[in-house]
């Protein structure tokens, strides 16, 4: 059972204060990753462009999303171990390790180094990563948070600099994370809030986290897993038509139902969820009408969470953020751990 008082009282809401601070705090942890990496960026220049790019680790997909519109060579996101087999000398090895100690990312750096690939790593220095990819033809940007998306904006503008990815500066992205945390936070009212309303909305629901872009569909991926967290239930994301017979095959609402009597036994009902980056592809566009359609059919409600403003990056950013305030509402108000 939801508890929707909870939302406003402040003193439910301290309960959960330690993680709506660290939510908050995401656009400070851009700008500590920008500052500590302001030395590095300011020495780099153009270069010769590698034949492609690896970015490897957890963190590959999030680069390829911004860049492989516009990035002029091929680039390839590895999350497994090692490297391809095919990357050499010719190369641009990619690789983000916030606690400088993985072993994975290790391993791909010590392989990159022995084929003679171009390195950019991100890692705290002094650590066994920083380490590893000490030598010649090694970009080191010092991380100055454990954070992995506020760790990628400094990435982002190291690959811009050298002429192979769009423009990216930090501000613009803290400045956005800044907006959703005052925009979401616990003092601010439920029914102006957008966090505590997509709580709300979906607190008796099985989320569906649908993204019309590349980078809007990561973030429904990440949002998914956050919801699924916090409620303990299922929570889903992917394309259009996978989620299409979701919606369209809802059980019936019962509006005799009573939560108290039946115990949470009464079947779940799908909530759509849309993420807008304002990146309106013919494809997003197509997407987003089967799934309005496929909602009107089933009787699904909508929500719809929007970020058009700033840099792609920047956009990704605060959709998740609100995300991750809804998720730790959603826990709040089903008296569950956030």
């Amino acid at each position: 059972m939801f508890f929707d008082g909870s939302l406003d009282d402040p003193d439910a809401l301290s309960v959960i204060d330690p993680v709506l601070r660290d939510i908050a705090g995401w656009g400070a942890q851009v700008r500590l990753a920008d500052v500590a990496s302001a030395d590095a960026l300011a020495a780099l220049a153009p270069d010769d462009r590698p034949r492609a790019i690896v970015a490897g680790g957890a963190d590959g997909r999030l680069f390829r999303a911004v860049l492989e519109p516009v990035c002029p060579v091929p680039f390839v996101a590895w999350p497994h171990r090692g490297l391809p087999g095919w990357a050499g000398p010719l190369d641009l090895v990619v690789v983000v390790c916030r606690s400088g100690q993985g072993e994975d990312e290790i391993s791909a750096v010590a392989e990159a180094r022995r084929r003679g690939c171009a390195l950019l790593v991100a890692a705290p220095p002094d650590s066994p990563m920083a380490a590893a990819a000490a030598g010649r033809g090694t970009t080191f940007l010092p991380a100055g948070t454990a954070d992995p998306t506020a760790l990628a904006v400094p990435v982002l503008r190291a690959l811009h600099i050298m002429g192979l990815g769009p423009q990216v500066e930090a501000e613009p992205v803290a400045a956005a994370l800044d907006d959703v945390a005052e925009r979401c936070g616990p003092s601010v009212p439920a029914d102006v809030n957008p966090a505590k309303e997509l709580a709300l909305g979906i607190a008796d629901d099985v989320p569906v986290v649908w993204g019309g872009s590349v980078l809007a569909a990561r973030a429904a991926r990440r949002v998914a897993e956050a919801l699924r967290s916090a409620s303990g239930r299922p929570a889903l994301s992917g394309e259009a038509d996978q989620l299409a017979p979701i919606l369209e095959g809802a059980p019936e609402a019962d509006p005799f139902a009573d939560p108290f009597e039946d115990g949470g036994s009464a079947a779940l009902r799908p909530a759509l969820i849309i993420l807008d980056d304002g990146a309106d592809s013919p494809a997003g566009v197509a997407g987003r009408a089967r799934l309005d359609a496929a909602a009107g059919n089933g009787s699904v409600r909508v929500q719809e969470v929007r970020a058009t403003e700033g840099p792609d990056i920047g956009r990704f950013a605060a959709l998740l953020a609100t995300g991750r305030f809804a998720a730790a509402y959603l826990a709040l108000g089903l008296g569950r751990p956030a």
